[in-house]
């Protein structure tokens, strides 16, 4: 029968595993890209003077982003270490020079650079620990169980574990010991040493000097966008009305003052009027009721974000699996924000991705609303202006928010969003 500090035990023995397996992929896939992705963009931008350049380094720069932007990504979901991605974005349609020297003038793309050889040197060592303080301890107990007398002739030190000296049984148990304090260690220090991995990484790729002008300009223009985007609802709200409920209601008006002229001289006329007249309105109504369920839908005021999320999923022609963790509800204009910036990052995926299964998964955490779409489709989304994806980081940005990809070419592809609140 398990003891009442048993699964606590087991659940803390699991992070540790998990930290430990995290932060040996994270090393391994960060030195490897790390380091190729900064010889390739040192190449590339030495080759902008003779022209080779303009066209290679908007490519190599975007796959600094992307690579960036994974790491930020699992800070987020892992450590919950969130690193803000501060971009400039570059026009639709922008040619090879201009689109080249707007990302080199990029702020965000030297931060980037900058933050290259830091992962490869102290990112790497930060993010091994991790893995090495769990798996050391290993040797340690293979010495004590036989192992040493592969390694020395037991006439003199041939081994040594950390600062003993192995040279016979006698030693290697003291190996074995100094492996079970490591082991120790490691259940204590293991998911720390993986979240300071992921502050070294915050702390280079976080926006420093010029913090202040950068953030006056990114409200700037999120202001400009939410605006603009004000203005739109408002066309287009009066377009639908103008264009649907009000022509019904006019023709359904022009009919009842035909049935008023006709209800003596030709009832039978008049009431066929009147059926019309009934499915007119009916009408109305249903486009009435789409039209507010465009502006704030119904279930997502009676039932908050994770169940109109579900909505939106089951409505999908995809496999879906959501997962929401919400103790409260955030206030209103930042639930109706996530739920339009889901439901834009659902329909890409069902029409550019080719996939055919999505997880959703919707939590808060230490003052966040933290919200992850993933596909098992093709890959290749990118952050760009003009796509769906930049409305989305737009409307996010309105509250702070931010938006995260990572859609390597293949796949699967991950859409990270990020909205500080407050549940109520």
């Amino acid at each position: 029968m398990e003891t009442e500090n048993s699964s606590p035990v087991r659940a803390r023995a699991q992070d540790v595993v998990v930290a430990g397996a995290r932060g040996l992929l994270v090393s391994v896939v960060g030195i490897v890209g790390s380091v190729v992705l900064f010889v390739l963009t040192v190449v590339s931008i030495a080759l902008v003077p003779v022209g080779i350049g303009i066209v290679t380094t908007p490519w190599v720069l975007s796959g600094v982003r992307a690579f960036a932007n994974w790491r930020r990504i699992v800070a987020a979901q892992w450590c919950g270490v969130r690193i803000p991605a501060r971009y400039r974005p570059v026009p639709e349609g922008a040619n090879p020079w201009e689109r080249c020297f707007r990302m080199l003038r990029d702020p965000a793309t030297w931060r980037d650079l900058a933050w290259l050889p830091v992962d490869m040197t102290a990112g790497f060592v930060t993010a091994l620990l991790p893995a090495a303080l769990l798996l050391y301890p290993l040797e340690g107990f293979a010495l004590a169980l036989g192992l040493w007398r592969v390694l020395t002739d037991g006439t003199s030190t041939g081994w040594w574990y950390g600062f003993v000296p192995v040279s016979g049984q006698g030693t290697a148990l003291l190996a074995g010991a100094l492996g079970v304090a490591f082991l120790g260690a490691a259940y204590r220090l293991t998911p720390p040493l993986l979240r300071v991995h992921f502050l070294l990484t915050r702390a280079v790729l976080s926006p420093g000097e010029g913090e202040l002008a950068e953030r006056v300009r990114v409200l700037t223009e999120t202001r400009r966008d939410a605006v603009d985007t004000s203005a739109a609802e408002l066309r287009r709200i009066e377009r639908d009305l103008h264009d649907g409920a009000q022509a019904r209601l006019v023709a359904m008006g022009m009919d009842l003052g035909t049935i008023e002229a006709l209800v003596e001289k030709d009832p039978a006329k008049a009431k066929e009027l009147l059926a019309q007249a009934r499915r007119s309105s009916a009408d109305a109504l249903t486009e009435l009721r789409d039209l507010v369920r465009g502006i704030h839908p119904p279930v997502l005021a009676e039932r908050g974000l994770g169940d109109a999320v579900r909505a939106l999923a089951l409505r999908l022609p995809l496999v879906s699996e959501v997962e929401v963790e919400l103790d409260g509800r955030p206030g209103e204009p930042v639930e109706a924000a996530a739920y339009f910036a889901v439901s834009e990052v659902l329909t890409n995926a069902v029409k550019h991705s080719g996939a055919e299964r999505v997880w959703v998964d919707v939590h808060h955490a230490d003052g966040m609303l933290r919200i992850t779409v993933t596909d098992n489709g093709t890959g290749g989304a990118r952050l760009d202006a003009g796509s769906g994806l930049t409305g989305v980081d737009r409307r996010l940005g309105t509250f702070d928010g931010v938006l995260a990809v990572s859609s390597p070419a293949g796949g699967p592809t991950m859409v990270t969003m990020e909205i500080p609140c407050e549940l109520s």
